[in-house]
Parts: structure tokens; C-alpha cells; sequence
């Protein structure tokens, strides 16, 4: 690999992205004999989606990736759609003799040659040698219903019950399987038709268990994508459930109508985490895909079209409304800063902002303020007349917005130029706002991880000054932190001999 390869415009420089063509969700994420397995949704031959492969990637770090072969092709049994791997450390399969190895589930689509209708069925195929080559299991596919939308199995081990559980999506829920081998699954339950949000077809689950902060407690977390519903501008989003597991249902705690969003920004879809994180680790990891289904064939990127978010840390807290899901940047991506200015104590109205400029087009700002007396405190980033987007606290409303309807090319779609909210509230007074800002997109982490909004943005000269001011008002930039950052696509041998987690 070479920078000028990944130097092209709009191209993330710490975000994955495909060394070329189409890249939709992330697949497959897991952890084995030191490496980080990253497959995603890949058409190798065009720059919008087509019969899907599995694209794949291993890093040691989640932030410097090695692009390798395409893993999975599809056969007579059809695209190879989503999915997941896990780690088969007994050879529950009995596909390893007696060792360990890598189990990818997934869903293959074809037509029905008896009804000429489109079907979805469950296959799996194995590596013996870190992910680096695939045989597909001859019995595939090794899961069929006579469901329409049926797809996407993330699997996991319950340890309580000695069996391997699957969840899937199936139209307007997910059913959940059981197994002791991973090849042959039986049914245990639904969960769903009548919960949450149903704007659009259910997608790409995941089920994990996590502690909630401060307390010896821990909670189940179902994640659910949606698919985009042309009724709705959102377009494709993730909702997530905290309830019980007991190794064959999920109980969801809150009321039926009760929806809980993993992101309020329009661009992180279809997110699952890492299987077989180690123990001693101990992080729950999540990944999205950056972009939305009501426009990801339509974006301005020539060579390429797709980007993951930066890895996520997830936890839950107990707030006043309920427990709720709390995501944080992994640390690892601190590894790529390369310089900090830091500022305390600065007051900013419309007429005193405070502008910085950034290095090619990405930075990473902490922002602490007191919103005083103003209406709103914004953050704008880009140049005038070149594109800009503003990032805004409305304390009226106590809501965080982003306002990409300048933000540079919009017109490729008529729903992408847009300003859209979440609820947030001051913590003791302050709002708190951990901004990620890569050439054609910004995530922004809320309070402590309360909430966040990830957005692509595409502007014509690029995000070269982020600027602070206040609208109506005065209001107290408490501190300031920004942090140069490199590129992942520079000092490769350097960075790569220093990765790793970060305690």
C-alpha cells in the first residue's frame, strides 16, 4: 500500500475503507491469536452494490488495517449477505481435529427455482489457517425457514446452557436458534414483532451481555438495525433493547413502544461487535458502517464508496429514564495524534469566535463549555461559500444538532442535505462535546458518552478550520483540546510495531 493510493478526495485517512470499490456492512468482526478480523459486504467489481462477497482486513489494533484477499465468493447457493465468525475453541464442529479454528455464518440469497421468488438461507464455512482461506462447509446451506427476509445470523456461546446461540433478523423481528456444533440448529424463540421501532425491515442483530457501570449488575443488549423506509428521512438506523437472556429468549425491560437509539446522526448503520475479545480485555467493540441506505449508492467518491465508523466502546449506566446504552471512542485511536493545542477559559459571542485551523482536513477536538446566556453554541467546520457544517447546542431545547444542509455536495441526494437533534442535557452546567472529524465525515461523543450523531459530509474545500462561536448570547469555552492526527496510511512499519490495546 502506498499513500497516494488512499489519497484520493473525500478518502477517510483513520476510517476503514475498501482498498477499491463497494463496501457495506462490517461482517465476521472477531478476535483470534492476536488480530482483529474486519469482513464487510463487498462487490469487487463496482463502486455500488452488486452480488455481495465478504471483503476482509486484519489489524492488531483496530485503527492500521492489512487488506487481504476477498474471503467468500459467492457459489450455487447464492451472494454471500452478512454474517458473523466465531471461534470454535473445542471443536464443538469437529471441523478442526481435535484444535481451534474460525466458523463464519452467513446468509446466502438466491432465487427459488420452484417459485422463481427471492430465499435466504444460513450456510457456514471454515478456515484452518487465521482467516486466510475458507472451505465451505459441502452441507450448506445448514439453516433454511420459508421466511422472505431472513438473514444476517450473529452467533455467540452461552456458557450457562453449553450451546451456541444464533440471532437473526426475519422480516419485523428476530428469531433465535440453538446449537451444540454449529451446523445443526434448532428453534427457541421470537422476539420483537410487537417493540421498538418498525420504520422499516429488521436487520443485522446482535445479543451481548454487558455490566452496567458502578453496579454488579449486568443486562443483555439486543442490537437491531432498520432498513430505510422511503416514508421516513431518517432512512436506515439502529435501535438497540436492554432486557434478560436466560440461553433461549430475550425479555425486553422496557415498555413495547419504548425505542432507544444507538446513534441520532443519519450515518451509522448496521454496527455489530467483536466476538471472542479476550477476557482480559474485557471491552465490548463496536463498528458501523458510515453511510445510510437512502443514499449510499449515490455519494460523490469515485474509486470507492463505503466507510466504517472508528471502533466503539459500549457500556451501559443507569440513568434517570432507565439504564441506556453508553458508546466511547477505543483508546487505540489515540495513538494517531501527533500534536495538541489546548485553550482554557475563553469567552465567545457571534462577534468573538474562536477559530482554529487544522491539518489535513482531520483533527480530534474535546470541547468543554458553559452555554451562559447564548441560545445556541456551535461548532462550524469548513470554509464559507466552500461547504460548512455546524455542530450546535440549542439550550432552549437542550438539544445537540448537526447541520449538514451547507455542508459542500449535497445535491447527489434530495434527503442528504438535512439538520437533525438529540436530547442532551448540562452536566453540572457544562456540555461536553469529543468531535472526530476525517475528511468527509464527523462523530461527535456527547456529554460522557450519553450520545452520539455520526455524519458523512463532503465538502469542496475540505474541513480546514473549525471555529466556536455563540448565537444571541455569550457563553464560556471552559476548555479547548485539539489534537492533530495521523494518517493511518503513514510510518505503516512504525505504527504497526506500537499498536495494540491501550490499558
Amino acid at each position: 500500500m502506498t499513500k497516494s493510493k488512499f489519497d484520493e478526495k473525500f478518502r477517510p485517512q483513520f476510517h476503514f475503507t475498501p482498498e477499491a470499490h463497494w463496501l457495506n456492512d462490517p461482517n465476521g468482526m472477531v478476535f483470534y491469536e492476536g488480530e482483529y478480523h474486519l469482513f464487510y459486504q463487498h462487490y469487487p467489481e463496482g463502486t455500488t452494490w452488486g452480488p455481495m462477497h465478504w471483503g476482509h482486513a486484519v489489524s492488531r489494533d483496530m485503527v492500521h488495517w492489512e487488506h487481504l484477499e476477498v474471503a467468500l465468493a459467492p457459489d450455487g447457493n447464492g451472494f454471500i449477505f452478512s454474517g458473523c465468525v466465531v471461534v470454535d475453541w473445542t471443536d464443538s464442529s469437529g471441523l478442526f481435529n481435535g484444535g481451534t479454528g474460525l466458523v463464519a455464518v452467513f446468509t446466502q440469497h438466491d432465487t427459488d427455482p420452484d417459485n422463481g421468488q427471492p430465499r435466504q438461507r444460513q450456510s457456514i464455512a471454515y478456515s484452518l489457517d487465521k482467516g486466510r482461506s475458507w472451505i465451505k462447509y459441502p452441507g450448506n446451506p445448514v439453516l433454511t425457514e420459508q421466511i422472505a427476509d431472513f438473514r444476517d445470523p450473529k452467533v455467540f456461546r452461552h456458557e450457562e446452557t453449553a450451546s451456541w446461540v444464533m440471532v437473526l433478523a426475519a422480516g419485523d423481528h428476530v428469531r433465535l436458534y440453538r446449537s451444540t456444533d454449529l451446523i445443526s440448529w434448532s428453534f427457541a424463540s421470537i422476539f420483537g414483532a410487537e417493540e421498538g421501532s418498525h420504520d422499516g425491515v429488521w436487520e443485522c442483530p446482535d445479543l451481548f451481555e454487558l455490566s452496567v457501570e458502578g453496579y454488579l449488575s449486568k443486562k443483555w443488549v439486543l442490537i437491531v438495525s432498520i432498513g430505510d423506509d422511503p416514508d421516513y428521512p431518517e432512512g436506515s438506523r439502529t435501535q438497540y433493547f436492554v432486557g434478560s437472556f436466560n440461553g433461549y429468549s430475550f425479555v425486553n425491560d422496557n415498555v413495547p413502544d419504548c425505542v432507544l437509539w444507538l446513534d441520532h446522526g443519519r450515518d451509522n448503520y448496521a454496527g455489530v461487535t467483536f466476538s471472542d475479545v479476550p477476557a482480559e480485555d474485557g471491552r465490548r467493540l463496536l463498528i458501523g458502517w458510515m453511510s445510510n441506505w437512502k443514499y449510499a449508492n449515490q455519494t460523490p467518491t469515485e474509486n470507492w464508496r463505503g466507510a466504517m465508523t472508528i471502533p466503539r466502546v459500549l457500556s451501559l449506566r443507569n440513568e434517570a429514564e432507565g439504564i441506556r446504552l453508553v458508546q466511547r471512542p477505543a483508546l487505540e485511536l489515540q495513538r494517531l495524534r501527533s500534536g495538541k493545542r489546548h485553550w482554557n477559559n475563553i469567552l465567545i459571542a457571534a462577534e468573538h469566535s474562536h477559530a482554529i485551523e487544522i491539518t489535513d482536513n482531520r483533527a480530534e477536538v474535546v470541547a468543554l463549555f458553559e452555554p451562559g446566556d447564548a441560545d445556541q453554541v456551535c461548532i462550524k467546520l469548513g470554509t464559507a461559500g466552500h461547504g460548512q457544517t455546524i455542530i450546535g447546542y440549542d439550550a432552549g431545547n437542550q438539544t445537540l444538532f448537526i447541520d449538514r444542509s451547507a455542508s459542500g455536495i449535497i445535491d447527489f441526494h434530495p434527503q442528504f442535505a438535512c439538520r437533525h437533534e438529540m436530547k442532551l442535557q448540562p452536566d453540572k452546567g457544562l456540555i461536553r462535546l469529543h468531535l472526530f472529524i476525517d475528511c468527509s465525515s464527523v462523530e461527535v461523543f456527547a456529554g460522557d458518552g450519553n450520545g452520539v450523531m455520526t455524519d458523512l459530509i463532503f465538502p469542496d474545500a475540505g474541513c480546514g478550520t473549525v471555529e466556536l462561536f455563540a448565537a444571541n448570547g455569550h457563553a464560556k469555552l471552559v476548555s479547548l483540546e485539539v489534537f492533530n492526527l495521523h494518517s493511518i496510511y503513514e510510518g505503516m512499519g512504525q505504527m504497526a510495531a506500537t499498536n495494540g490495546t491501550i490499558g
